[in-house]
């Protein structure tokens, strides 16, 4: 059985007039794989980490090896598992993941049979999920501003929808990934467990900044050094509050300036993309800028920030004195450092960051630079009443030939 790639499926062809979002459901429901939430309330990670919104999907397909088109899902011979070192993921999860790779890319015998042009199969692929998605968050948003819920009624207008594209390395583990010395099949994928990791290598960074950024059209913006304190609620276990502060430099402590709830994940789409060292995301999410908190909730947040000491040697860049780390209603679960460059064009912003992050749950520290782009004018385009399916077809596959050709170029990954 060869693996036949994404393009060479059959599948049905969608009528792309413009329609509102309302109609976009039925014409797409029976081709969508939903995730496991499908009541009209969200999946809520009480780890404050991963968090998914109501009929969330979450994908994986591979793309960019050809195989006999027989309908077959095991890949060519020169694609394998093999276990990578990713020392937070072994600390964590006590086991060392596994990743796609492809031996051809060293040799340089990737024909890539996609006319030069797999993003095209990319966005078939996807479109589908983006324009549903859409619709699930709009329609969550109006019911749950109906049903009166305090946050969300009070602050509807502060809801922001987040789509973007995000490089890195898709890792599989857990059961039942088995003997990843026998054949890999996306059957037997698809089954097993995935994460995706965001940390690129330094190099590669400085290379995105010196010849990518001025090849694409994109201005810089602003540095930011930003510190996200993540709070648990003893009200609200199952919600997460993340607060964030900027440092005044010269009283060397944090000034909070945003406090944030769980940022809700409606679509995550992950690509193996098999002629590349590089694997790509693309994710529909939201955050909601929390505005009516109590007097007291503030005045109990800022003791907390107000408490922290700034220290770059520990992880994460805060400590807090013993017994200062919690109040009556919120304790302190873990803490981001990020220092991050933003370049805008019409169409998207790109961020480069270098991210220190803490878990004080698990006691796990790590570190990275990791790349996103947030897709905003398409993004405002799938907001819109009238939505014109040809327009954002064209503009997805305008981005995606983008971050193709100038963001998955990285010779060597991780080892």
């Amino acid at each position: 059985m060869a693996y036949v790639p994404p393009h060479k499926r059959q599948s049905n062809d969608t009528n792309r007039a413009s329609l509102s979002p309302e109609q976009l459901v039925p014409q797409f429901k029976k081709n969508l794989k939903f995730g496991s939430s499908s009541s009209s309330t969200a999946n809520r990670d009480r780890s404050g980490k991963i968090v998914y919104g109501s009929q969330s999907i979450s994908r994986w397909f591979a793309i960019g090896c050809d195989g006999d088109d027989d309908g077959g899902d095991q890949f060519p011979a020169s694609v394998s598992l093999q276990p990578v070192s990713v020392e937070a993921f072994i600390s964590k999860k006590g086991e060392k993941p596994l990743a796609l790779v492809n031996t051809d890319i060293e040799s340089n015998r990737v024909t890539g049979n996609f006319s030069g042009s797999p993003w095209l199969s990319i966005a078939d692929y996807v479109l589908q999920d983006l324009l549903s998605s859409y619709v699930n968050v709009k329609n969550e948003i109006d019911s749950q501003k109906a049903e009166g819920k305090p946050n969300l009624t009070a602050n509807v207008g502060k809801i922001k929808r987040n789509l973007t594209a995000k490089v890195g390395k898709i890792l599989f583990h857990g059961s039942p990934l088995g003997n990843f010395e026998s054949p890999v099949t996306e059957t037997r994928l698809r089954q097993v467990k995935r994460s995706f990791y965001t940390n690129i290598p330094s190099s590669y960074v400085e290379y995105i900044i010196k010849e990518v950024v001025p090849d694409i059209g994109v201005d810089f913006v602003e540095d930011k050094e930003i510190y996200h304190v993540r709070l648990s609620d003893a009200t609200q276990p199952d919600s997460t509050v993340t607060c964030r502060c900027s440092v005044r430099k010269e009283q060397g402590d944090l000034q909070l300036y945003k406090i944030e709830l769980n940022r809700l994940r409606y679509m995550v789409v992950d690509i193996s993309c098999l002629e590349k060292n590089l694997d790509l995301r693309l994710m529909l999410s939201t955050k909601e800028i929390v505005a009516d908190l109590s007097d007291d909730d503030v005045q109990s947040i800022r003791d907390l920030i107000n408490s922290a000491i700034l220290d770059a040697n520990v992880k994460g860049g805060l400590r807090w004195p013993l017994g200062k780390s919690s109040t009556g209603t919120y304790k302190v679960i873990g803490v981001w450092h990020t220092v991050s460059k933003s370049y805008k064009s019409p169409s998207l912003t790109l961020k480069v960051r270098d991210a220190d992050r803490y878990d004080y749950k698990t006691s796990i520290g790590e570190t990275s630079w990791e790349i996103s782009l947030n897709l905003k004018a398409l993004s405002s385009k799938l907001e819109e009443k009238e939505v014109d399916m040809d327009l954002i077809s064209e503009m997805l596959k305008t981005h995606l030939k983008q971050i193709w050709n100038s963001f998955m170029c990285c010779e060597r990954y991780i080892n």
